[in-house]
Protein backbone atom coordinates (compact mmCIF):
# COMPACT_ATOMS: atom_id res chain seq x y z
CA UNK A 1 0.00 0.00 0.00
CA UNK A 2 2.81 2.39 0.92
CA UNK A 3 4.64 1.52 -2.31
CA UNK A 4 1.54 2.28 -4.43
CA UNK A 5 1.05 5.58 -2.60
CA UNK A 6 4.68 6.56 -3.21
CA UNK A 7 4.42 5.74 -6.91
CA UNK A 8 1.19 7.77 -7.19
CA UNK A 9 2.84 10.80 -5.57
CA UNK A 10 5.87 10.57 -7.89
CA UNK A 11 3.62 10.34 -10.97
CA UNK A 12 1.60 13.35 -9.80
CA UNK A 13 4.75 15.41 -9.17
CA UNK A 14 6.13 14.42 -12.57
CA UNK A 15 2.90 15.50 -14.29
CA UNK A 16 2.91 18.79 -12.38
CA UNK A 17 6.52 19.43 -13.38
CA UNK A 18 5.75 18.78 -17.05
CA UNK A 19 2.72 21.09 -16.92
CA UNK A 20 4.80 23.83 -15.30
CA UNK A 21 7.47 23.46 -17.99
CA UNK A 22 4.86 23.70 -20.72
CA UNK A 23 3.42 26.91 -19.24
CA UNK A 24 6.90 28.40 -18.84
CA UNK A 25 7.80 27.59 -22.47
CA UNK A 26 4.63 29.31 -23.66
CA UNK A 27 5.19 32.57 -21.80
CA UNK A 28 9.00 32.82 -22.09
CA UNK A 29 10.10 34.92 -25.06
CA UNK A 30 12.34 33.20 -27.62
CA UNK A 31 16.09 33.37 -27.12
CA UNK A 32 18.45 33.57 -30.05
CA UNK A 33 22.15 32.67 -30.17
CA UNK A 34 23.98 33.31 -33.45
CA UNK A 35 27.52 33.97 -34.59
CA UNK A 36 29.52 34.80 -37.71
CA UNK A 37 33.15 35.48 -38.61
CA UNK A 38 33.50 38.56 -40.82
CA UNK A 39 36.43 40.08 -42.76
CA UNK A 40 37.41 43.64 -41.87
CA UNK A 41 39.82 45.90 -43.73
CA UNK A 42 42.48 47.90 -41.93
CA UNK A 43 45.86 49.57 -42.19
CA UNK A 44 49.27 48.48 -40.94
CA UNK A 45 52.96 49.04 -41.67
CA UNK A 46 54.98 46.65 -43.80
CA UNK A 47 58.58 45.56 -43.16
CA UNK A 48 59.85 48.82 -44.65
CA UNK A 49 57.57 50.78 -42.30
CA UNK A 50 55.37 51.85 -45.20
CA UNK A 51 51.54 51.89 -45.01
CA UNK A 52 49.81 48.76 -46.25
CA UNK A 53 46.31 47.35 -46.20
CA UNK A 54 45.42 44.25 -44.24
CA UNK A 55 42.48 41.85 -43.97
CA UNK A 56 41.68 40.38 -40.56
CA UNK A 57 38.62 38.67 -39.15
CA UNK A 58 36.33 39.48 -36.24
CA UNK A 59 34.07 36.87 -34.68
CA UNK A 60 30.62 38.12 -33.63
CA UNK A 61 28.44 36.30 -31.11
CA UNK A 62 24.88 37.63 -30.96
CA UNK A 63 22.40 36.84 -28.20
CA UNK A 64 18.76 37.91 -28.18
CA UNK A 65 17.98 38.10 -24.45
CA UNK A 66 14.62 37.71 -22.74
CA UNK A 67 14.95 41.02 -20.87
CA UNK A 68 15.10 44.63 -22.08
CA UNK A 69 17.98 45.87 -19.96
CA UNK A 70 19.72 47.73 -22.78
CA UNK A 71 22.26 47.04 -25.51
CA UNK A 72 25.31 45.21 -24.17
CA UNK A 73 28.50 45.05 -26.22
CA UNK A 74 31.45 43.07 -24.84
CA UNK A 75 34.97 43.05 -26.31
CA UNK A 76 37.08 40.03 -25.42
CA UNK A 77 40.68 40.78 -24.44
CA UNK A 78 42.09 37.49 -25.73
CA UNK A 79 43.51 36.33 -28.04
CA UNK A 80 43.66 39.89 -29.49
CA UNK A 81 42.31 43.18 -28.19
CA UNK A 82 40.19 46.09 -29.44
CA UNK A 83 41.56 49.61 -29.01
CA UNK A 84 39.47 52.29 -27.26
CA UNK A 85 38.52 54.08 -30.50
CA UNK A 86 37.43 50.79 -32.09
CA UNK A 87 35.33 49.85 -29.04
CA UNK A 88 33.54 53.18 -28.90
CA UNK A 89 32.95 53.34 -32.66
CA UNK A 90 31.53 49.81 -32.82
CA UNK A 91 29.16 50.25 -29.88
CA UNK A 92 27.91 53.58 -31.28
CA UNK A 93 27.50 52.14 -34.79
CA UNK A 94 25.44 49.18 -33.58
CA UNK A 95 23.02 51.48 -31.80
CA UNK A 96 22.77 53.79 -34.82
CA UNK A 97 22.01 51.05 -37.33
CA UNK A 98 19.40 49.53 -35.01
CA UNK A 99 17.60 52.86 -34.73
CA UNK A 100 17.85 53.45 -38.48
CA UNK A 101 16.33 50.01 -39.12
CA UNK A 102 13.53 50.67 -36.59
CA UNK A 103 14.68 47.80 -34.37
CA UNK A 104 14.88 47.74 -30.58
CA UNK A 105 18.38 46.78 -29.45
CA UNK A 106 17.71 46.86 -25.69
CA UNK A 107 17.64 43.04 -25.56
CA UNK A 108 20.81 42.49 -27.61
CA UNK A 109 24.06 41.17 -26.23
CA UNK A 110 26.99 41.28 -28.65
CA UNK A 111 30.35 39.66 -27.87
CA UNK A 112 33.27 40.42 -30.19
CA UNK A 113 36.50 38.44 -30.50
CA UNK A 114 39.65 39.43 -32.39
CA UNK A 115 41.32 36.02 -32.88
CA UNK A 116 44.93 37.17 -33.26
CA UNK A 117 47.14 36.62 -30.24
CA UNK A 118 48.95 39.71 -29.01
CA UNK A 119 47.50 42.07 -31.65
CA UNK A 120 45.26 45.10 -31.12
CA UNK A 121 42.63 46.34 -33.57
CA UNK A 122 42.66 50.15 -33.77
CA UNK A 123 40.56 52.76 -35.58
CA UNK A 124 36.90 53.08 -36.48
CA UNK A 125 36.77 51.88 -40.09
CA UNK A 126 35.54 48.43 -39.01
CA UNK A 127 32.51 49.87 -37.21
CA UNK A 128 30.09 49.90 -40.16
CA UNK A 129 30.94 46.33 -41.13
CA UNK A 130 30.52 45.05 -37.57
CA UNK A 131 27.30 46.98 -36.97
CA UNK A 132 25.62 45.80 -40.17
CA UNK A 133 26.73 42.24 -39.46
CA UNK A 134 25.10 42.44 -36.02
CA UNK A 135 21.96 43.83 -37.65
CA UNK A 136 21.93 40.91 -40.09
CA UNK A 137 22.16 38.40 -37.24
CA UNK A 138 19.32 40.17 -35.43
CA UNK A 139 17.22 39.75 -38.58
CA UNK A 140 18.16 36.05 -38.93
CA UNK A 141 20.27 36.88 -41.98
CA UNK A 142 24.01 36.88 -42.64
CA UNK A 143 26.80 38.56 -44.58
CA UNK A 144 27.53 36.83 -47.88
CA UNK A 145 30.89 35.05 -47.78
CA UNK A 146 33.70 37.08 -49.37
CA UNK A 147 32.05 40.50 -48.99
CA UNK A 148 33.17 43.32 -46.73
CA UNK A 149 32.69 47.03 -46.05
CA UNK A 150 34.99 49.72 -44.75
CA UNK A 151 33.50 52.86 -43.24
CA UNK A 152 31.79 54.46 -40.26
CA UNK A 153 28.13 54.99 -39.41
CA UNK A 154 27.35 58.69 -39.25
CA UNK A 155 24.93 60.21 -36.75
CA UNK A 156 22.26 60.55 -39.45
CA UNK A 157 22.62 56.88 -40.45
CA UNK A 158 24.88 56.97 -43.50
CA UNK A 159 28.20 55.38 -44.43
CA UNK A 160 30.93 57.84 -43.45
CA UNK A 161 34.31 58.22 -45.16
CA UNK A 162 37.51 56.60 -43.90
CA UNK A 163 41.14 56.81 -45.03
CA UNK A 164 43.34 54.24 -46.73
CA UNK A 165 40.80 52.95 -49.25
CA UNK A 166 43.35 52.10 -52.00
CA UNK A 167 45.51 50.08 -49.59
CA UNK A 168 42.49 48.24 -48.21
CA UNK A 169 41.17 47.35 -51.65
CA UNK A 170 44.52 45.87 -52.71
CA UNK A 171 44.60 43.88 -49.47
CA UNK A 172 41.11 42.54 -50.20
CA UNK A 173 42.24 41.69 -53.72
CA UNK A 174 45.26 39.78 -52.37
CA UNK A 175 42.98 37.85 -50.00
CA UNK A 176 40.62 37.08 -52.91
CA UNK A 177 37.57 38.67 -51.38
CA UNK A 178 34.73 38.90 -53.89
CA UNK A 179 33.36 42.34 -53.22
CA UNK A 180 34.37 45.46 -51.28
CA UNK A 181 31.93 48.22 -50.36
CA UNK A 182 33.39 51.67 -49.76
CA UNK A 183 31.84 55.03 -48.79
CA UNK A 184 30.49 57.32 -51.49
CA UNK A 185 32.53 60.18 -50.06
CA UNK A 186 36.26 59.88 -50.64
CA UNK A 187 38.81 60.78 -47.98
CA UNK A 188 40.92 63.75 -49.21
CA UNK A 189 44.15 61.97 -48.30
CA UNK A 190 43.54 59.02 -50.61
CA UNK A 191 43.99 60.81 -53.93
CA UNK A 192 43.42 58.93 -57.19
CA UNK A 193 43.72 55.16 -57.48
CA UNK A 194 42.80 52.30 -59.76
CA UNK A 195 40.65 49.29 -59.02
CA UNK A 196 42.54 45.98 -59.42
CA UNK A 197 41.54 43.87 -62.44
CA UNK A 198 38.27 41.96 -61.87
CA UNK A 199 37.90 43.38 -58.35
CA UNK A 200 34.27 44.27 -57.58
CA UNK A 201 34.20 47.60 -55.72
CA UNK A 202 30.89 49.32 -54.92
CA UNK A 203 30.34 52.85 -53.61
CA UNK A 204 27.59 53.04 -50.99
CA UNK A 205 26.24 55.99 -49.09
CA UNK A 206 23.10 54.70 -47.39
CA UNK A 207 22.55 51.85 -44.96
CA UNK A 208 20.04 50.32 -47.35
CA UNK A 209 22.60 50.05 -50.16
CA UNK A 210 25.32 48.84 -47.82
CA UNK A 211 23.09 46.20 -46.24
CA UNK A 212 21.86 44.95 -49.60
CA UNK A 213 25.41 44.82 -50.92
CA UNK A 214 26.60 42.76 -47.95
CA UNK A 215 23.65 40.40 -47.53
CA UNK A 216 21.85 40.42 -50.87
CA UNK A 217 18.69 41.32 -48.97
CA UNK A 218 16.74 44.52 -48.40
CA UNK A 219 17.04 46.35 -45.11
CA UNK A 220 13.37 47.28 -45.38
CA UNK A 221 11.56 44.42 -47.19
CA UNK A 222 8.49 45.52 -49.13
CA UNK A 223 5.24 44.19 -47.71
CA UNK A 224 3.20 42.18 -50.17
CA UNK A 225 -0.33 43.34 -50.89
CA UNK A 226 -3.13 40.88 -50.18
Amino acid sequence: MIQRLTISILVALSALSMASSAVASEIAPPRQFLHQSIPVLGMTLDKARQPAGIVTYVVIHFHQRSDHGGLKVHFRKVPGRFGPIARKAVATAIDRVARSANLQDDSWTVVLTFPYSGLTLYGDSLSAMVALSVLALAKNEAIVYGRTLTGRITEDGHIGKVAGIPYKIYAAYSERLDRVLIPDEQHPGDGEWRTPFLMHVSHVGTLEKAYQGLTGRSLFPKKSLK
